[in-house]
């Protein structure tokens, strides 16, 4: 069966449109919100941060944050350099890009209309 085009913004044009295919972790909109506060820099801080705000119950390890790290950084909304490590090997120090931080204003904007439409749903669900 041919599924039918949705009518309005194609998914090109629509930068939020990239954002819903990474809803399940919830691992990117944090990332980019810890680099904007300076709340951590490198890779190991920012797992335990991330681990802090548990936004998903899907276990966050390491490899997810650097391959999530590593795609921000090739699209241009984090950008990371070298640093020598103190008394151990050099880590890479990861910094928000100002269109990265545009990028976390559209997952906010995302987020508030899943927020709105799933406590819609709770609601209709009690309802019942």
């Amino acid at each position: 069966m041919r599924r039918r085009k949705r009518q309005g913004v194609s998914p090109v044009a629509d930068p939020r449109a990239q954002i819903t295919g990474n809803l399940s972790r919830l691992v990117e909109p944090v990332l980019l919100y810890l680099l904007a506060t300076e709340q951590a820099h490198h890779g190991y801080e920012l797992l335990d941060a991330v681990r802090d705000f548990a936004l998903t119950s899907t276990e966050i390890d390491i490899a997810a944050i650097y391959r999530t790290l590593k795609a921000l950084e090739q699209n241009g909304y984090v950008a990371s350099t070298w640093a020598p490590g103190s008394g151990g090997p050099a880590r890479r120090l990861y910094r928000i890009t100002p269109g990265g931080r545009e990028h976390l204003q559209r997952w906010a904007q995302v987020l508030e209309v899943r927020g709105r439409a799933l406590l819609f749903f709770t609601d209709l669900c009690r309802k019942l």
